[in-house]
């Protein structure tokens, strides 16, 4: 069940309140004892996924990495790759070589989350889809 409890032409704030919750509701306010909040905690923002669909295919080192998430600078993509390290979705392996390498891959719970890539990534190609048709016909 969803109630909307703020409505703007650009923002929509809504109160969640699924059957397993028995009536409790998961405020958008940063509650991270709400699931939902707290996987948008530990996924969102705008490179977490991408980075996680392009570990999906193996390892790779962060130059990789950084030409595969299109737009990310370097800072933002360590970073990124910090918080999910931390948060043990990402594992780093260093290589004491000249010059030093860093390669980055998926850990076994981090591999738990590409189901949710692959969904996203799945209803992002069917919503390209509706949109691309002519209005009337959705």
């Amino acid at each position: 069940m969803t109630k909307v409890v703020q409505n703007s032409p650009k923002f929509t704030a809504a109160v969640f309140s699924p059957p397993e919750s028995n009536g409790k509701t998961c405020s958008q306010k940063s509650d991270i004892s709400c699931p939902v909040q707290l996987t948008l905690e530990l996924l969102g923002g705008r490179w977490k996924l991408a980075i996680i669909h392009s570990l999906y295919n193996g390892m790779k080192r962060f130059k990789e990495l950084e030409r595969d998430v299109t737009g990310v600078t370097p800072k933002m993509l360590t970073k990124q790759l910090k918080d999910l390290e931390a948060n043990d979705i990402v594992h780093r392996e260093y290589h004491a070589t000249i010059p030093p390498t860093v390669e980055y891959s998926l850990t076994e719970y981090g591999h738990s989350v590409v189901p949710l890539v692959l969904e996203i990534k799945k209803w992002g190609l069917q919503h390209q889809e509706r949109m691309s048709k002519p209005k009337g016909k959705k």
